[in-house]
């Protein structure tokens, strides 16, 4: 059923929680290889930074769709698992990543038409 996508839309919090460049990213990092700490999932990403990071964590946590587990142990330690809310994700972002695989190119050559200059 189309919604037009209105404000109070439930569709718009999926497209709304995935937003930001990283959190997809460290999402399927998760699931790729089980929850894991701030530092192993800055190796394992790449070309992220701890601020970053830090950031979509946040963002994820607050979303619902990782979870923070602290333990009580010296040094302390943390580490990041996805939810159930977060794992259920993975399917709409496979389709997504479909999507990219098919009409990436297209996307990127409509964005160079657009922005070369005008001609007369």
């Amino acid at each position: 059923m189309r919604s037009g996508f209105t404000a109070d839309c439930q569709a718009r919090v999926a497209f709304e929680v995935l937003a930001n460049r990283w959190d997809s990213v460290v999402v399927l990092t998760i699931d790729a290889h089980g929850p894991a700490r701030p530092a192993t999932l800055l190796a394992r990403i790449g070309g992220i930074s701890p601020k970053s990071l830090n950031d979509a964590l946040r963002r994820l946590e607050r979303n619902g769709l990782v979870e923070r587990r602290a333990y009580r142990e010296a040094p302390p330690r943390v580490d990041y698992a996805l939810t159930e809310a977060g794992a259920a994700l993975l399917e709409p972002m496979q389709a997504m990543g479909e999507w990219a695989t098919r009409y990436a190119d297209v996307v990127t050559d409509a964005q160079a038409r657009f922005a070369e200059p005008s001609r007369p």
